[in-house]
C-alpha cells in the first residue's frame, strides 16, 4: 500500500477531535494537489498504524471524506482521491476594462535612504515635551469612552479651545460652531471637493504649489487653472473666473514669499464680486522671523468668502494627523456631513490627548519653543548659504520651515541636486511642484525636522557644490 506524500499532524491534547483534524489534512493535501485525483490511499489499518491511532479513527475520518466527495471507496480496490477534486491553478483574472491606477507625482512618497533629508512638511520630535505628552494621553485614558458615534465636527470643548488658540496666535475669530476638525490639510480639500464645490469646479491653484493638495482636488473631478506666483505672493491681477482659488499667504508653498496687503484686499474684493470661495492654507503661519505678522485672509474677510485650513502638523506633529477648517455655518454643516460618511470623524481618545495640550497651556508653550528652535536652524542655514550669493540666493526666509535657493546660471537645480544625492543629502526642486510650464531653478530646502549642526552640514555641502559647479568644474567627494 503506498504511503502519504507529506507529513501528518495530530495534536491529541488539541480542542478538535483526531478524525477531524486527520480528515482536514486530508482534504487540505487533495484540494493542494499533493493527492492527486484517483490515487490510492493507504488501508485504515496500514494508516492508522503508521499515525498511532486506532483504525476507527481512520475509518470515520475517511468516511468524512466520502461523505463530502473528496474520496471515493470500491470494494476490493481501496479508497482513492475522487476524480475532479483539487483546485486549478487560474492566471490572475486581468484588471477591469475602466481600471486605471493613478501614478504618483515625482517627491510624493516617502523617502528613506540614508543622509541628510532638507524635507518640507516635517517637525522635529526633539521639541515635544515627553512628560507632557504622556499627561496628555493619561488624561484621554480616563474619560469615558461612550456607547455611540461622537459629532463627527470634533468633540464641542475641543472645538472650543482650537478656537481660542486660533484667536491666540493668528487672531483670528474663530467659535465652535464655525470650527471643523479634519484628520489636516489633504482631508479638508477633499471634503470641501466633495461636499461644497460642484462637480467639475474651476479652481485656481498657485503655480508652483502643494503638489499632495493639487492631486487631491484633481483627483476629485476639480479643473485646476495654475496662479502665477512672484515675490510678492499669487498674481492676483485680471483673475478669471472661477468657483474657488487655493493660496498660501502667510509663507507661500514652496517659493516663501508673502502675500502683500494689497494683494489679500484685491483678491478678496475678486472673490466676492464671482462669488467664488478663497481656500486659504495657513500651514505654518505660526512660525515667523523678523518680520510682523500679517493678518489670516479670513480675518479680513467680511463677506464669508474664505475657508480657513489650519492645521497642527506644524505646531505639534504631523503624527497627530490634526486639522480643521473654519467657514461659515452653512459650510460647516455640509463638511460635517460629508466628514461623518467618510470617517466619522476623530478618535475620542486623540481629541481628548489634544484638548488636554490645548487647555494646560502646553501648546502655546511648545510654539514658543519650535520658534525659537526653527529660528536658530534658520540662522544656521543662512549664515552658510548667504555667501553665496549672487550665484545663489535665499528667498522666503522670513516664515515658516523652508526656505528657496535660488540659482544663476550656469547653475542647473536638477544636476545640483542630483549631485548633492550622491554626497548623501537630498534636497527637492521647483520641477517637483510645478505644472504647465517650466520651473524657476531653485532649490527647496525643508529645515524643520533638522537640528542646528544637521543643517551647518547639510549647508556646507551644497555650497561645496555650488562653488564647484560655478567654477566650471565637479569637485572629486
Amino acid at each position: 500500500m503506498p504511503d502519504l506524500p507529506f507529513a501528518v499532524t495530530l495534536n491529541r491534547a488539541g480542542p478538535s477531535p483526531i478524525h477531524l483534524q486527520l480528515a482536514a489534512q486530508l482534504r487540505e493535501a487533495a484540494l493542494a494537489g499533493q493527492l492527486l485525483p484517483g490515487s490510492l490511499l493507504p488501508g485504515t489499518r496500514t494508516l492508522a498504524r503508521d499515525l498511532g491511532v486506532t483504525r476507527g479513527v481512520v475509518e470515520a475520518a475517511y468516511a468524512l471524506l466520502s461523505a463530502d466527495g473528496t474520496l471515493q471507496g470500491e470494494v476490493g480496490r481501496g479508497t482513492r482521491v475522487s476524480r475532479g477534486v483539487g483546485r486549478t491553478a487560474q492566471a490572475a483574472a486581468p484588471s477591469p476594462a475602466w481600471f486605471a491606477p493613478r501614478v504618483p507625482s515625482p517627491g510624493m512618497h516617502s523617502d528613506e535612504r540614508p543622509g541628510l533629508h532638507f524635507r518640507t512638511g516635517v517637525t522635529s520630535a526633539a521639541m515635544l515635551n515627553a512628560q507632557a505628552w504622556k499627561r496628555a494621553w493619561a488624561y484621554a485614558a480616563r474619560q469615558p469612552v461612550g456607547g455611540g458615534y461622537a459629532d463627527a465636527a470634533g468633540l464641542p470643548e475641543l472645538r472650543a479651545a482650537v478656537s481660542a488658540f486660533v484667536g491666540r496666535s493668528r487672531g483670528l475669530a474663530a467659535t465652535p460652531d464655525t470650527l471643523l476638525l479634519t484628520a489636516g490639510t489633504l482631508q479638508s480639500l477633499g471634503l470641501l471637493a466633495r461636499a461644497v464645490l460642484p462637480a467639475g469646479a474651476t479652481v485656481l491653484f498657485e503655480n508652483p504649489g502643494y503638489r499632495a493638495g493639487r492631486a487631491v482636488l484633481e483627483g476629485a473631478g476639480l479643473r485646476l487653472v495654475p496662479l502665477p506666483v512672484d515675490e510678492d505672493g499669487p498674481v492676483v491681477d485680471n483673475l478669471p473666473p472661477a468657483h474657488a482659488v487655493y493660496v498660501t499667504p502667510s509663507h507661500q508653498f514652496p517659493l516663501g514669499s508673502r502675500l502683500s496687503l494689497p494683494r489679500r484686499l484685491a483678491l478678496l474684493a475678486w472673490a466676492e464680486r464671482q462669488g467664488a470661495l478663497i481656500l486659504e492654507d495657513d500651514y505654518d503661519g505660526e512660525f515667523r522671523y523678523d518680520v510682523p505678522p500679517l493678518p489670516p485672509l479670513a480675518s479680513l474677510d467680511t463677506a464669508r468668502r474664505v475657508v480657513y485650513l489650519g492645521t497642527f502638523s506644524k505646531v505639534l506633529s504631523p503624527a497627530l494627523r490634526t486639522g480643521f477648517v473654519v467657514a461659515a455655518p452653512a459650510l460647516l454643516a455640509a463638511l460635517s456631513h460629508e466628514r461623518a460618511l467618510t470617517d466619522g470623524g476623530h478618535a475620542p481618545a486623540l481629541q481628548h490627548a489634544l484638548l488636554h495640550l490645548l487647555t494646560s497651556g502646553e501648546v502655546d508653550r511648545h510654539v514658543r519653543r519650535a520658534r525659537r528652535w526653527h529660528a536658530q536652524v534658520r540662522e544656521a542655514l543662512t549664515a552658510e548659504l548667504s555667501p553665496l550669493a549672487p550665484l545663489a540666493t535665499l528667498r522666503g526666509i522670513e516664515a515658516g520651515l523652508h526656505v528657496c535657493l535660488h540659482l544663476a546660471p550656469p547653475l542647473d537645480a536638477e544636476t545640483v541636486a542630483q549631485e548633492l544625492a550622491e554626497r548623501g543629502v537630498y534636497v527637492e526642486t521647483l520641477r517637483t511642484f510645478t505644472f504647465t510650464e517650466p520651473p524657476k531653478n531653485a532649490l527647496v530646502l525643508g529645515y524643520g525636522g533638522l537640528t542646528v549642526k544637521e543643517a551647518q552640514a547639510g549647508a556646507r555641502r551644497i555650497r561645496e557644490v555650488v562653488e564647484a559647479y560655478s567654477a566650471g568644474r565637479k569637485k572629486s567627494r
